[in-house]
């Protein structure tokens, strides 16, 4: 209980921007004593801010406090083959720091990414919570399947650094992640159907949000397009090699268009997205074109999502981002 009241007054405060004591009672329904004793606790913690009086409507001048978006802040980290990125933020989510590797951290022991968070907390003490994204599908912090990254196949990687560093941590699929910050950052769109499609350095993945909620599955294994059939005897992740290793953007070649546009088809077909969103620097507009065309071959057009091209590292650390927030305003103070 005690923690969803310091949720629900620290939500609403970011929210709102300022509140007073009635008017956080009324929004929570919560008595006007019990609004008042956590006030005043976490004014004592250093929590609150107290904004001044408003005008007398007479009787007491209310007093209204702004929350101290500097009291507790996140780190965000994603986990790539080649680079590691990372953003420091406080609880309105403006960047204090951001900075990157030109090196993966997810080596065998995990001693690179532990230093680096070593690092990071000692250089920002008010880290409250940790949030990281990995290429792979993962159950409530325990990684499941990583291709590539054999030695974190079943992986409890939540456990570990919240037992290193006695701070809650949120680990997820870069995918899911992806999508939920493209939706949190366009917040005009709440509640859309998305899909978010990656070539992916070690194969395809996709994020998959419907009516505002990311889909991730009775396994948590969903987004994993590799491996949705497509021809007789390949799934999309082969028949996006069509016997070529490399990886990286999307080609305009033909057996390209075709598998990714079977792929819009199918996903189409079941959910019936508002937009389908390719990462920038893997597509480009002629191509996107391509992909409307022959789409349209295997589904009605006017059923096709809207295609469009979105800032990936941006639209991932975002999202990061919005979970490490939201471990940050669930914490119980000390």
């Amino acid at each position: 209980m005690r923690m969803e009241i310091l949720r629900g007054i620290r939500k609403s405060l970011l929210e709102l921007g300022s509140a007073t004591k009635v008017e956080l009672s009324e929004k929570l329904g919560i008595s006007f004593p019990t609004i008042s004793k956590f006030l005043s606790q976490m004014g004592k913690n250093g929590e609150l801010i107290s904004v001044g009086l408003d005008d007398s409507s007479g009787g007491r001048r209310a007093k209204r406090y702004t929350y101290n978006p500097e009291y507790m802040l996140g780190l965000a980290i994603f986990l790539e083959k080649t680079e590691t990125n990372y953003i420091v933020f406080n609880c309105l989510g403006e960047v204090k720091d951001a900075g990157k590797t030109s090196s993966a951290l997810i080596d065998d022991d995990l001693k690179l990414l532990t230093h680096c968070v070593v690092q990071l907390i000692e250089k920002y003490p008010k880290i409250n919570s940790v949030a990281i994204g990995v290429p792979g599908s993962v159950d409530n912090g325990r990684i499941i399947y990583i291709p590539g990254y054999e030695h974190l196949q079943s992986y409890d990687l939540k456990g570990y650094l919240e037992n290193r560093f006695s701070i809650p941590v949120v680990i997820e699929n870069d995918m899911n992640a992806a999508v939920l910050g493209y939706h949190d950052r366009k917040g005009k769109k709440k509640n859309k159907s998305l899909v978010y499609l990656y070539s992916g350095q070690n194969g395809p993945g996709a994020g998959i949000m419907v009516n505002g909620v990311v889909v991730r599955g009775s396994t948590n294994f969903s987004g994993e397009v590799r491996f949705v059939p497509q021809y007789d005897d390949r799934n999309f992740g082969q028949a996006l090699e069509n016997g070529n290793e490399t990886k990286g953007a999307f080609r305009s070649e033909e057996f390209e268009i075709d598998a990714i546009s079977r792929l819009v088809a199918s996903l189409t077909a079941i959910i019936n997205p508002h937009t389908f969103i390719f990462c920038e620097g893997e597509v480009d507009q002629l191509i996107l074109d391509h992909i409307a065309e022959r789409s349209s071959r295997y589904i009605p057009a006017e059923h096709l999502p809207n295609l469009i091209m979105s800032d990936w590292k941006q639209d991932y650390l975002f999202g990061l981002q919005s979970l490490g927030l939201e471990l940050m305003i669930s914490e119980i103070s000390n």
